[in-house]
């Protein structure tokens, strides 16, 4: 009976003392939510080190006792989850940083604790007991989930010091024809070629990183990573820092098929000829005429997907003749671009596409590197970065021109918004990628935007890159598009830079059906296969230069505004600028010029390769085409009026486009 006594005292005390320890614990935790909210959680060891040696008592108390749900078991289980949580805790100490979160397992404490006080029991019902077993293991579920989260940073490096490339030996890390676009416009290999040093990135992986791209011209990486690893890596001496303060990617996990954000404005069926004024606006008739449809350029398209193109009747053409020279994704880090967004199968076919009587694109015989950057159904910053990524990767295949119907302004963290200031041509991310890209002889061409209507009412980037082609919309009656964006107006530079049809145009959707839309999104291509096909008849000019006697073609010229820009470009007047220059083919000779009857064409340094030769007049009406398999070759032109002509003498290698008077 004493015994028994004794026993029902030292349970009592056990009792008080453990109710008493509840309650310190419950406070601990109020006080830990407030300070969770300014993101400090219980960050000191000293009292993290306190609430674990609290919570082991409480535990070792109630298991003790058997009272700990009555099961010796659970109660080890659970004693086992709050050694493990407990001691994560005191190492990380971070303690839930995450606001909703930490917010979540406020209330469950607080749900158990007030639960606790109320009985001074410790939860002697099975039924209470086994919630709060089940609240204990979600949050520590969570907990663990959190302190594990990982997150995308974009850390650059101070140098390429001891890197095993050399600007000597560029097909290491460039192809061939890369490197020959170079060549062509004069343009040295130098170290922002360079990859970044692997050395760095075998480091930056010992240290816990995972590395998802590197960029050669930013002298960075995408790493994956914890804070408390990131922590580390930023200690490495070869670490410059972060370029963006934090994450730049989206924390949700995405599954499944994506919807495309750009919906289409319109459709319906299409008839022939409905692509007719979104060509001819800007003389892409004209130069098709030429027989210049693009052939032996190359486009990357960054975007934000290609859903179904593989399979569109209107772009076979292009699969058929392996003309598609390249894949990747820079969202999943996969090579098919064809399950998700529907977007860049829209904005393709306005150059690509090829259906005799029904639509043909701006360069239905170009080649296409198709890149997918964008994540549709999101807008964060890290888009910017894979526009980097795939900018560069565009470089190092060879393309001649980039379209990019993207822009960026504001983000989902808004943290990450853009300024206006921000968009001086200079400063984001994706404005230096364009004109690292314009500085390796690549011609950009940027949709302006669609904000023109919206809050924010200005152009996005890249499109403020200085060296870009932002093109704007207008209607077919050449009347600006009410959504297109505008130039900012504290900016003295000219933007957008030409304009093209952007409402109601010709698209082919993923359906496989050619229906019309509206944005820049399709402005821009349209504009960029016309100037894929001009710079087909002039290989020798630089990006540069293309540029500029694009803009010098725009209807407005003389008197730009940020509306326009330079206005609407003309072809068959870029052309006269070219040849009134009268250069001198150095490879062929076209004589005599003026001419009465015949001239002769002969070639300086035939090799045997085949020529097509084409002879139209200014409104692109065609008088000849033939083939040339010889030196030298005489055309009888008796046929023809007195006039100017254009006669394109040219294949893959070499174009020439001249112009020729018959008296």
């Amino acid at each position: 009976m004493e015994k028994s006594s004794q026993l029902s005292v030292i349970s009592k005390q056990l009792s008080v003392n453990s109710y008493q320890l509840s309650v310190i614990g419950y406070w601990l935790l109020v006080i830990g939510y407030y300070l969770g909210i300014i993101q400090k959680w219980i960050r000191n060891k000293v009292l993290g080190s306190v609430c674990y040696l609290l919570f082991t008592v409480y535990c070792s108390l109630f298991t003790a006792t058997q009272k700990w749900i009555r099961n010796k078991v659970l109660g080890s289980v659970c004693y086992l989850l709050f050694t493990v949580y407990c001691s994560l805790f005191t190492a990380t100490q971070k303690w839930i940083r995450n606001k909703v979160l930490g917010s979540v397992c406020y209330l469950l404490f607080t749900v158990y604790c007030s639960l606790f006080t109320a009985t001074q029991k410790w939860i002697r019902n099975k039924v209470l007991g086994s919630v709060c077993y089940l609240l204990f293991t979600v949050y520590c579920s969570l907990f663990t989930a959190n302190c594990s989260a990982q997150g995308k940073y974009l850390i650059t490096f101070k140098d390429k010091n001891n890197s095993p490339y050399s600007v000597s030996k560029p097909l290491e890390f460039l192809s061939q024809r890369s490197v020959n676009r170079r060549i062509k416009q004069k343009i040295a290999v130098n170290t922002r070629d360079l990859p970044v040093n692997p050395s760095y990135l075998t480091e930056i992986t010992k240290a816990g990183g995972k590395i998802w791209f590197t960029s050669r011209w930013m002298n960075a990486a995408l790493v994956q990573t914890t804070e408390a690893n990131l922590t580390n890596i930023l200690k490495l001496s070869f670490v410059k820092g972060l370029e963006i303060n934090g994450t730049i990617d989206d924390p949700r996990t995405r599954t499944g098929r994506q919807k495309s954000k750009f919906e289409a404005l319109e459709t319906e069926a299409f008839n022939y000829g409905l692509a007719k004024t979104q060509n001819e606006m800007i003389g892409v008739n004209t130069i098709h005429d030429l027989g210049l449809q693009g052939q032996g350029m190359m486009i990357g398209v960054l975007d934000a997907g290609f859903n179904n193109a593989n399979n569109i009747p209107a772009l076979k053409a292009i699969f058929d003749e392996k003309r598609i020279v390249g894949t990747y994704d820079f969202v999943k880090k996969e090579t098919s671009v064809y399950e998700d967004d529907g977007h860049g199968t829209a904005v393709l076919s306005c150059m690509g596409a090829y259906t005799e009587g029904s639509m043909i694109g701006s360069a239905p015989k170009a080649s296409y590197l198709l890149l997918r950057s964008e994540d549709a159904p999101s807008e964060y910053i890290i888009e910017e970065a894979n526009w980097l990524f795939a900018a560069e990767y565009a470089d190092s295949v060879g393309v001649d021109l980039i379209n990019s119907s993207l822009g960026y302004t504001t983000f989902d963290d808004a943290k990450t918004d853009h300024t206006y200031a921000d968009l001086n041509g200079n400063k984001t991310i994706a404005a230096r990628a364009a004109d690292w890209a314009a500085a390796v002889g690549i011609v950009c061409v940027i949709s302006a935007g669609n904000e023109g209507n919206g809050a924010w009412k200005y152009i996005g980037t890249p499109a403020d890159a200085d060296s870009v082609i932002a093109v704007g919309a207008v209607t077919a009656t050449k009347t600006l598009a009410s959504f297109s964006s505008l130039g900012i107006p504290t900016d003295k530079r000219i933007k957008p830079d030409l304009m093209a049809m952007g409402q109601s145009v010709a698209v082919v959707a993923p359906t496989s059906s050619v229906t019309t839309s509206s944005g820049t999104s399709f402005s821009s291509p349209i504009l960029c296969g016309m100037l894929a096909c001009y710079w087909q008849a002039y290989p020798n000019l630089t990006a540069i230069e293309v540029i500029d006697k694009a803009r010098k073609s725009g209807s407005q010229y003389d008197n730009p505004d940020n509306k326009f820009g330079y206005g609407i470009p003309n072809l068959s007047k870029s052309i006269q600028i070219l040849n009134t220059q009268n250069e001198l083919e150095t490879w062929l000779e076209v004589f005599p010029n003026p001419t009465k009857n015949e001239i002769t064409i002969r070639l300086r340094n035939f090799t045997g390769k085949t020529y097509e030769l084409n002879l139209t007049d200014i409104a692109g009406r065609r008088y000849l085409s033939e083939t040339m398999d010889s030196q030298i070759k005489t055309i009888s032109l008796d046929k023809i009026s007195s006039g100017m002509y254009f006669l394109r003498v040219g294949n893959d290698e070499k174009n020439s486009l001249i112009k020729l008077w018959k008296e």
